[in-house]
């Protein structure tokens, strides 16, 4: 078996596979393609079997709470920008270049990745302006080959994703391939079982070039695949296998409470009585079309009344999304531990799943910038902006989350004279940036400093002009 054979088999294979459904799965369940959409009304047929019909009422409603349990807690990790702590303020300034506001966007991207999918990937590459750019990829996009079974090392990666080309005046999707190896990316379209080379996207390409004065621009690579990946927990589990049931029991539930709404007495139960007609579909179409039926003299048309009880539905619909948040390990925002005036236990409480959550993810994310920034400090060493790679730095996830702010500043006024000024001001909920506040506290100290000095200075002054005038006399 060739090399080409082995990757398209393994691409053949991993199309179909269960891992990929579900990363696909949680994508789509994100966006609101719920599997609800595709389901139809059926009845007993005549000999016992289910068969579709059309004539019944087949809402098909959404509450998508796996959507809000996604933003809720991509929000509560990476909805604020995190905190870079090192000695070397010229290590964090360059960051600080590089960690802008579009990348903090990109990584909430890759954190919803990571959560759909199980994980998500951030590929940094040199833009056409030659600077150090990063590119997110969703988890069903790639195939990963790990040389370890912690699933740390990759031994090279494939790419694969649809594209859509113009042929004449027709639109059609073709099967795209890239393989990211030591040596470069190879470029492929995947068709019909087979991969062949993409010439006109260019069959192989190095990571990045070089161009010297006056010389040709010459290709390298780097040692390692550039393909960091974000897991959410270890086994790379997406959320959606949690809930997934979960959030279909929801959907069925307000589709079928709205479908018995809509069952009125002309298309529910009818009892006749000596009908004067052929058959009961003229009967359903008088029915419907002028809401009257003709009988006979001693007939009648009665309803059964089946009463629904919208209390059932709405217990059912409770417990199920209080079990969906417990199985998504996010919070209840209407949560009746936040009434009246909660205090910091009653607000942690609620917020100990999502925190114990949160937790293990940033575990995972905090590997992942371990693994990014040595693609930064190779940039940073390259460009002549210093050596940073053994520099001790330390990301600080500023984690979106709920606090009694008058218990808070209360407790930062009583650490007064234990703790650090500095460590205060990090504790404080009004303060957003430490550094700066830190600056204004010394600014401040420093302008009443020199004016205790001008009030010294002019009090020193008048008892010389007093001692003056006395020695004068």
């Amino acid at each position: 078996m060739t090399e080409n054979q082995f990757f398209t088999a393994e691409i053949k294979e991993w199309k179909n596979s269960q891992r990929r459904k579900d990363q696909v799965i949680g994508d789509l369940y994100y966006e609101g393609q719920h599997d609800i959409l595709q389901r139809q009304r059926t009845i007993i047929g005549e000999n016992g079997q289910l068969q579709v019909v059309t004539n019944l009422p087949n809402n098909r409603l959404i509450d998508n709470q796996y959507a809000l349990m996604v933003d809720q807690k991509t929000n509560y990790l990476v909805g604020k920008p995190f905190t870079l702590n090192c000695q070397d303020k010229s290590y964090t300034d360059a960051l600080g270049k590089i960690f802008n506001k579009r990348f903090y966007r990109l990584l909430k991207y890759v954190c919803e990745d990571a959560l759909n999918g199980g994980l998500g990937w951030l590929y940094p590459y040199y833009n056409e302006a030659g600077e150090l750019s990063f590119k997110h990829f969703p988890a069903y996009d790639i195939l990963p080959f790990w040389a370890d079974d912690d699933h740390t090392i990759l031994d090279c990666a494939i790419r694969y994703y649809t594209q859509e080309v113009w042929n004449g005046y027709q639109k059609e999707k073709v099967e795209k391939v890239e393989i990211f190896k030591a040596d470069g990316i190879y470029r492929y379209i995947y068709q019909n079982d087979m991969l062949i080379a993409d010439v006109e996207a260019g069959e192989h390409e190095n990571y990045f070039m070089v161009e010297e004065e006056g010389q040709e621009p010459k290709g390298f690579n780097w040692t390692r695949i550039p393909l960091v990946p974000f897991k959410y927990n270890k086994q790379e589990i997406p959320l959606i296998r949690r809930v997934k049931t979960l959030q279909d029991g929801i959907n069925t539930m307000i589709s079928d409470f709205e479908n018995n709404m809509q069952e009125d007495a002309r298309n529910t139960i009818l009892v006749l009585k000596n009908y004067d007609g052929e058959n009961l579909g003229e009967f359903r179409h008088n029915l419907s079309t002028y809401g009257a039926v003709k009988v006979r003299e001693d007939g009648g048309v009665e309803t059964l009344q089946v009463e629904i009880n919208a209390e059932n539905y709405k217990g059912i619909l409770e417990l199920l999304k209080k079990s969906l948040i417990e199985n998504a390990r996010g919070y209840d925002a209407k949560d009746d531990r936040l009434s009246g005036n909660p205090n910091q236990m009653n607000i942690q409480s609620m917020y100990s799943d999502i925190d114990l959550d949160a937790n293990g993810m940033e575990t995972e994310f905090q590997a992942a910038f371990e693994e990014l920034l040595w693609f930064i400090n190779q940039d940073f060493s390259n460009r002549g902006l210093g050596d940073y790679e053994g520099a001790e730095l330390q990301i600080v996830f500023n984690r979106d989350i709920l606090i009694n702010e008058t218990e808070s500043i209360e407790n930062c006024a009583k650490s007064v004279g234990i703790l650090s000024t500095e460590t205060i001001v990090e504790q404080h909920p009004w303060v957003t940036d430490v550094e700066v506040e830190l600056a204004r506290l010394r600014k401040e100290k420093d302008e009443a400093m020199e004016q205790a000095q001008e009030y010294a200075g002019a009090f020193q002054t008048g008892n010389q002009n007093k001692g003056d005038n006395g020695e004068g006399e």
